[in-house]
């Protein structure tokens, strides 16, 4: 990898990690808890870092993401406003803090921990920090208790839940969360409605595998269906598409640059994104964070 490029996925990795880092330990006491009735038993919940799902019903609550651990307790109080039943089960989506943070509080209140098996692995041995000292292990008590590496399904309070792995996408350990009969995918972070892809490739995360899974929600969606990303807003089938289709035309634009030898610099100087600079929400640094990880990835198959 050239120097560029290494030193431009060094700082977008320490950068992701400081920010998790930070909100982890920052006061969050002003962030309130945001309940989405999406349809019949299924809620969404937002405050500060990933979406959080929620199925209720007599046969108790299961969560998709966790969020924070600061936000525990409000995350818990919104809950208990929609149901009074327990929480018996989490599915984490990925690996990062701003999804699984809030895991050891929910353990400790009685909820089995659920994950793909290269999740559980990440967070139990985490990726040396931008200075290579060691990553700090994630106590046991925020360790899935239950992993998988094929689809497995949740039969409860009369839905059918399915966790169903998407392979190295966002990260390694990604999971599409679908319930059936509310017609619901619950993505993580391999498809977001705001800003531009993010493929964390230190976490295992690749091109071809965010394609990939995107292709593989988009055959799970019917005219109805609702398409919740792990930030931003519930969107369609259509809007699946058309970021798939984004994905590629952005690629098709990087890629013979990168063939024809252009520092990572000239590359983002080319502007691949300014066709959808505009329609993207939030775009903020996204674009340029994304163009490089094209750039390392293609560069990295030539």
């Amino acid at each position: 990898m050239k120097s560029s490029t290494r030193f431009f996925m060094t700082t977008a990795i320490a950068a992701l990690t400081a920010a998790i880092a930070v909100a982890q330990n920052q006061d969050l006491s002003s962030v309130q808890i945001k309940t989405t009735k999406i349809s019949n038993n299924f809620n969404t919940l937002e405050g500060q870092g990933g979406m959080i799902g929620v199925l209720s019903g007599p046969d108790g609550v299961l969560m998709v993401d966790s969020q924070f651990a600061p936000l525990t307790d409000k995350i818990v109080a919104a809950i208990k406003q929609i149901t009074p039943s327990p929480i018996r089960y989490v599915i984490n989506t990925h690996v990062h803090g701003d999804h699984t943070g809030g895991n050891e509080n929910l353990a400790k209140l009685g909820a089995t921990i659920f994950s793909r098996d290269q999740l559980r692995q990440r967070l139990a041995s985490p990726n040396p920090g931008a200075n290579g000292a060691p990553g700090t292990p994630a106590p046991a008590a925020a360790l899935p208790v239950v992993t998988y590496d094929q689809k497995i399904t949740f039969h409860m309070n009369g839905e059918d839940v399915e966790a169903i792995p998407v392979r190295s996408a966002h990260t390694d350990g990604d999971t599409l969360v679908r319930f059936v009969r509310n017609d619901v995918l619950m993505t993580g972070d391999y498809f977001r409605s705001l800003g531009y892809p993010n493929i964390d490739r230190a976490n295992g995360g690749t091109l071809q595998g965010m394609l990939d899974g995107l292709a593989q929600t988009i055959a799970l969606c019917g005219p109805n269906t609702k398409v919740i990303p792990g930030h931003g807003a519930t969107v369609d089938r259509a809007a699946l598409v058309a970021h798939r289709d984004m994905i590629i035309a952005i690629r098709d634009k990087v890629a013979p640059l990168v063939r024809q030898g252009r520092s990572l610099e000239q590359v983002i100087a080319s502007k691949p994104t300014a066709d959808f600079d505009a329609k993207v929400p939030s775009v903020g640094t996204t674009g340029d964070r994304f163009i490089g990880q094209l750039f390392a990835e293609l560069q990295s198959s030539k």
